[in-house]
């Protein structure tokens, strides 16, 4: 039987046994003795010799091996399966951005309030004062790639669905909203399949961010916190959606190449529903268009909230060194909001006590101009116009038709460290359906309102390394006394708005206008 000894265990067995026979050898003398202990430490010798050989061996630094030589050192049929794998994943990228925060906000309620003049009080139910929270904040993972079909053509694809850190996920249910969408679900996100030619562009069908979306994301130092300029920029009535600065489904989109400095993209979304005026679920949705929960707010369980029909995206960017320029514009057809108008002899005259002349189009545009200055100042400005086509007797309801305007200032300190500064401003709008403590005593809405708004905006952002950053930030949303903004829009997981704490037990939370809505923060934010 032969043993075979580790080099570790040789050298032991070496070391042990030497002093012993050479003790033995001494104490013996015997000749015959001394010939076969000399032989053994010949044989000894011999071994130490090529243990020193394995150990200066395994000193050396051993060179990394590639994937593709692992492969080919395979066996032919294992060596064919890896091959396959890696030629399919070495154009596949896992990425992620994961933000959480810890906040407080406020409401910005007075105690109570006078009614239309006087005709009546009424008074905010619950906790509306500060409150504490942990939010999860535009956090996403996703895997994207390609297929290439030759040097300049490729099939591409994007999975990307919402993460929620400090919430579990499921459908976003409140006292004022009941939504089955889960956003947690698998490619809740942008998430589309296409094909891209480096020559021509990309033409992709999925779900994406608007162009009137991404065209001024980069003009947004407060994406996902408190203040972001969704609060009022794209945001028509003020609620946390934004209808002009969102997601849009079941979309076919263009993505140009940069032609010297110009780019163009273009989206469509075909309306998908069987409903004339838009007021039920588009074929293959989970919920209404354009951020129309049913029964948001304690209505109806009706798509007759913002509900719309196709939707249509463009925009057009330049970029040259310090300088970006866009212009943007977006088309909602038929928009429903019948819910808005409850006492019109039309409304009246209904079988469903809705005016169904309260259906038109929503159109949007923007122009925004981005400068970033030699002195590491970098300035953003922005320019929006919103309008809703309706009869001229629905005037008075008519609060989605108004201007805006974003001012944004980052000044980087360090090359870690940044201090930002953002203002926007809603103007007034032509009518105003009316909240709990403005509500008309018609009925019918008010017009020429008092509901403008502004929002202010401070943050500092501290890079802990390349993709590491801690952030603290303020923001405060001054409504005027018919104006009901609210704070948060934008992607945060944790939002205030103007409704009081009131449960659906007791009846519908109630929106209250004129609040002065805050929030403070503080982040980190991991991007992979």
């Amino acid at each position: 039987m032969i043993f075979k000894l580790k080099p570790q265990r040789a050298a032991l067995l070496a070391a042990f046994s030497i002093p012993s026979l050479m003790s033995c050898g001494a104490a013996m003398a015997d000749p015959a003795t001394d010939a076969r202990i000399e032989a053994l430490e010949q044989q000894v010798k011999l071994l130490t010799t090529k243990l020193q050989q394995v150990a200066d061996t395994a000193a050396q630094p051993v060179a990394k091996e590639s994937p593709a030589d692992t492969v080919a050192a395979m066996p032919q049929a294992v060596s064919d399966r890896a091959r396959k794998f890696f030629e399919a994943i070495k154009d596949v990228e896992f990425y992620g951005n994961l933000d959480v925060s810890v906040d407080g906000s406020s409401k910005g309620f007075k105690s109570s309030y006078d009614d239309v003049g006087g005709a009546r009080v009424v008074s905010p139910v619950g906790h509306n004062g500060w409150q504490s929270d942990l939010s999860t904040n535009l956090s996403y993972v996703g895997i994207r790639g390609k297929h290439p079909f030759s040097d300049t053509m490729s099939l591409v694809y994007q999975l990307e669905t919402q993460i929620d850190i400090t919430a579990t996920a499921g459908s976003s249910n409140s006292t004022s909203a009941q939504d089955s969408t889960v956003k947690g679900a698998l490619t809740s996100r942008n998430s589309y399949l296409g094909l891209a030619d480096s020559r021509w562009g990309a033409l992709k069908l999925g779900k994406t961010d608007a162009p009137y979306k991404t065209s001024t994301a980069r003009m947004n130092p407060f994406s996902g916190m408190w203040g972001d300029y969704s609060v009022i920029m794209g945001n028509t009535g003020g609620d946390n959606r934004v209808e002009f600065g969102t997601r849009l489904d079941h979309a076919l989109w263009y993505e140009s190449p940069k032609w010297n400095g110009w780019s163009f993209n273009a989206l469509i979304s075909p309306g998908q529903n069987r409903g004339y005026e838009n007021s039920i679920q588009a074929s293959g949705e989970s919920s209404c268009t354009g951020g129309n929960i049913p029964g948001s707010g304690g209505g109806p369980i009706a798509c007759n909230d913002g509900s719309y029909g196709s939707a249509y995206s463009a925009n057009l960017a330049y970029e040259n060194g310090p300088l970006y320029v866009t212009g943007a514009y977006e088309l909602h057809s038929r928009v429903n909001r019948t819910g808005d108008v409850a006492a019109t002899p039309q409304a009246l005259a209904s079988p469903t006590g809705l005016d169904q002349n309260d259906v038109g189009n929503e159109y949007a545009y923007k122009v925004g101009v981005q400068y970033a200055f030699p002195t590491k100042t970098t300035v953003s400005a922005i320019y929006e116009v919103m309008r809703r086509n309706i009869p001229a007797y629905l005037a008075e309801q008519n609060e989605r038709s108004r201007n805006g305007y974003w001012l944004a200032l980052t000044q980087d300190l360090t090359a870690n460290d940044s201090l930002s500064f953002g203002w926007a401003h809603a103007n007034a709008t032509p009518g105003d359906p009316g909240q709990h403590n403005t509500s008309p005593l018609d009925g019918i809405g008010t017009s020429n309102p008092d509901n403008g708004a502004n929002m202010y905006t401070v943050a500092y952002k501290h890079k802990i390394d390349k993709q590491t950053t801690w952030y603290a930030d303020y923001a405060v949303t001054v409504n005027r006394p018919l104006a009901h903004y609210d704070l948060g829009a934008g992607g945060r997981g944790v939002t205030t708005d103007c409704h009081d704490g009131q449960t659906i037990a007791s009846g519908a939370p109630n929106c209250y206008a004129g609040g002065h809505v805050q929030g403070v923060s503080a982040g980190v934010n991991y991007k992979f």
